[in-house]
């Protein structure tokens, strides 16, 4: 959620990111909690959504934006995704940010995974993925202090628990996947044949899985038509230090 106005004393305007094909059921579902406010709820085709990767050289990032740009900001969720670029449809990007290299949306997607950041509904099954598990609580995903909202009891008592036994990590496979791909929910085993996991989403040998935490530092394989693919997961740097005990 991005805001807008920059003071109190204008009218306040939010920016809501989502997933594309979250769009409608996302706006009946704020129509449906807005009653007799007088809050317009609208998309905003007009404007165009980037990820800013940092790069091996530090800095780039200009300390005034052009008219083409609405807003630039760090991305809520870890350092290494870099920032957040709202820009008018058709907006040259290397005006905005000197330097910069437009990458194809295949490069974004490979950065989080190894970096094991979940985005959207197909990492994060709507009435699936349960907040904690999704290592919200680390990206800035959850409050612990506003108040009542939908699973905030469970959530919040997990929390305090501290057992939580199963986290979207990153993997690595040992080979390139089948043609077809890997498919949603592929049951990941350990050595033994125990279940680890389930493979979540990924593109090309990287990917992120839903896996007991107890099975982090074992050999793990997949089973796809028949074949076993090996897999590596690992702890990523960003999160808090105390994360994976």
């Amino acid at each position: 959620v991005f805001r807008l106005h920059r003071s109190a004393g204008e009218e306040p305007h939010m920016l809501l990111e989502c997933d594309s094909s979250a769009l409608e059921p996302l706006q009946r579902h704020l129509k449906l909690y807005k009653i007799r406010r007088k809050v317009d709820i609208a998309p905003c085709p007009d404007l165009s959504l980037w990820a800013v990767i940092p790069g091996d050289q530090p800095g780039g990032i200009p300390s005034s934006l052009p008219g083409q740009a609405v807003l630039l900001t760090p991305d809520p969720r870890a350092e290494v995704m870099g920032w957040r670029l709202i820009t008018k449809k058709g907006a040259n990007v290397s005006e905005i940010i000197p330097g910069s290299e437009v990458g194809n949306i295949q490069d974004y997607h490979r950065h989080r995974y190894k970096q094991g950041i979940p985005e959207g509904v197909k990492d994060l099954p709507p009435g699936v993925a349960l907040p904690l598990e999704s290592n919200l609580a680390y990206m800035n995903g959850i409050s612990f202090t506003k108040g009542c909202y939908i699973g905030q009891e469970l959530t919040a008592r997990t929390h305090h628990m501290g057992v939580i036994r199963k986290r979207l990590l990153p993997v690595c496979l040992s080979a390139p996947p089948p043609p077809h791909g890997i498919p949603e929910g592929a049951e990941i085993l350990t050595e033994s044949g125990k279940p680890a996991g389930k493979f979540r989403a990924g593109g090309g040998d990287l990917g992120i899985a839903l896996l007991r935490l107890a099975h982090l530092n074992e050999p793990l394989c997949l089973s796809v038509g028949g074949d076993k693919v090996k897999l590596s997961a690992n702890t990523p740097q960003w999160w808090p230090k105390t994360a994976a005990k």
